[in-house]
């Protein structure tokens, strides 16, 4: 059975269109993932506690085979395979792959929160989610529409 599921992508070092270029191919090839549509990208200001250069974020939509925490350790391979290093959170990446949504589902398990935890926060995650589905909720919050209304 397919679930689709919803990727946000970003990069903030290096090629940074290059770099989601990069991970939407390797998403593609990979076995019991789709994708089946892309958001328009947007340069963002980075959020947190670290100084570092602007962010092309967007979405990914892709309809999956795989369970969610199968799914999240291909993207966590994608981004290794892509150069990623984990040395300071919220610090600056090539690449970084988050699992937003996965169906109407709701996961919670250690390394592992569906929908993403601060989704609602986030205005880079939530304008590309809109674009590809304006009628999208997220479990237990609402309407993604409600949610960006209620960021003003």
């Amino acid at each position: 059975m397919e679930t689709t599921a919803f990727v946000g992508i970003g990069s903030n070092l290096g090629d940074r269109e290059a770099n989601l270029r990069s991970a939407i191919e390797l998403l593609t090839a990979e076995d019991g993932i789709e994708v089946v549509a892309v958001s328009e990208v947007r340069e963002t200001e980075p959020v947190g506690p670290v100084e570092q250069g602007p962010f092309l974020n967007g979405v990914v939509q892709v309809e999956t085979t795989l369970p969610p925490g199968d799914l999240l350790e291909r993207l966590l391979s994608v981004e290794s395979r892509l150069g990623r290093v984990r040395a300071e959170r919220w610090g600056p990446r090539t690449i970084d792959l988050d699992l937003l949504l996965y169906g109407s589902e709701r996961v919670d398990e250690p390394g592992l929160t569906v929908p993403h935890p601060r989704l609602h926060e986030r205005r880079f995650a939530l304008e590309p989610l809109l674009d590809l589905d304006p009628t999208l909720e997220i479990p237990e919050l609402g309407p993604i529409s409600t949610l960006l209304a209620e960021l003003e």
